[in-house]
């Protein structure tokens, strides 16, 4: 009977894999993923009392998404994780949204946020409750479900390193991300998933003279050579990218490509949010070589409304990363509003690079 049902479910996967991508490199793919994959509900009873507050803000953040591995393993190739740092342990384990209203459920009974090392949640204090609390502890469920596939084809990770302060009485203080921070999470990345399930700048650089250079050359992995393995990408701009940067150009020895600017000897991967008002530039970039993450929808707005034209302009603008809060319909309001390739699936051939 296992051997039936594992055969089955073999089916089921392999069906929602579009035949014919091994040969094609990576950026000539088209997926779809999640966007702060890692997000759980914000309470009922604190949300209402935040949503009494400011509706349209905290009505912007009601969703929330199944586990990293059911993603996975329904399809997604790309996720979304937003960190924290915690040098010491216990900046976050003890939210401020649980003393604001009474009876709402416990909150970290592992002790796991007492812990030192990076925190993986959306925002401090507020909207606390993740499915992988502590980074470490989600690279462990990454590697986990990468040893039960595999073959998989490779997975894309967007990382925010959040250090936002809100300038209210009570709420956390971020600790900076400096430069010594960001060596830091090269080396979690590395020894949570191990350099051999990792695609980094070296790999595509190889012998060109800047990673820029061998992107427009072509020299990303084929689809096939990228299986079973993840590749990071640093989502910031400003002083916090420069501090990634520097002394590594190229982004030579680094784990996470970076969001940086084309016609910098850094450039590989672009984050252009907006397909709409940013398609052309997305169409030119991913025509010269780059990959481009964009989305779907953002703040609830398209899916309350069941309103999927920012989705056809994502798919129409080449962009190889389309994120979404949507891959199911929405639990917290009545929505169709779904997001998925033609036959349900999340991964094909690039359309606009035919």
């Amino acid at each position: 009977m296992k051997v039936i049902v594992s055969l089955l479910i073999f089916s089921m996967v392999t069906a929602l894999i579009p035949p014919g991508l091994d040969t094609l490199k990576l950026n000539q793919i088209q997926c779809i993923g999640s966007h702060n994959s890692y997000k759980q509900a914000i309470d009922p009873a604190l949300f209402a009392m935040l949503d009494r507050t400011d509706s349209v803000m905290f009505k912007a953040i009601e969703y929330s998404h199944i586990s990293l591995s059911d993603q996975l393993t329904m399809g997604l190739q790309n996720l979304e994780i937003d960190i924290y740092a915690d040098a010491k342990g216990g900046k976050y384990a003890h939210p401020l949204g649980l003393n604001l209203v009474k009876g709402q459920p416990p909150y970290d009974q592992a002790g796991v946020m007492n812990e030192p090392g990076f925190k993986v949640f959306h925002i401090q204090d507020i909207d606390f409750r993740s499915n992988c609390p502590t980074f470490s502890g989600g690279l462990a469920e990454l590697k986990r479900w990468s040893e039960a596939h595999p073959n998989h084809y490779p997975v894309f990770i967007t990382m925010n390193a959040k250090d936002d302060t809100i300038k209210r009485p009570g709420f956390a203080i971020p600790e900076p991300f400096t430069g010594q921070v960001l060596d830091q999470l090269d080396s979690v990345i590395v020894a949570g998933l191990g350099r051999s399930r990792l695609i980094i700048p070296d790999d595509v650089r190889g012998k060109a003279k800047t990673l820029e250079a061998a992107v427009l050359a072509g020299n990303w992995p084929t689809m096939k050579a990228a299986r079973g393995k993840f590749m990071f990408v640093l989502d910031e701009t400003g002083h916090k990218r420069a501090a990634y940067i520097a002394g590594h150009p190229s982004l030579k020895g680094r784990t996470l490509f970076a969001n940086a600017e084309p016609g910098t000897p850094e450039a590989a991967f672009l984050i252009l949010n907006n397909p709409v008002t940013d398609m052309l530039r997305i169409q030119a970039m991913v025509k010269k070589g780059y990959i481009v993450r964009t989305r779907a929808d953002a703040d609830t707005k398209e899916a309350r409304t069941n309103d999927k034209r920012t989705f056809e302009a994502a798919c129409r603008s080449g962009a190889q990363i389309i994120t979404t809060d949507y891959y199911a319909p929405s639990t917290f309001f009545k929505s169709p509003y779904v997001v998925s390739f033609d036959a349900g699936k999340y991964l094909r051939l690039n359309p606009f690079l035919r």
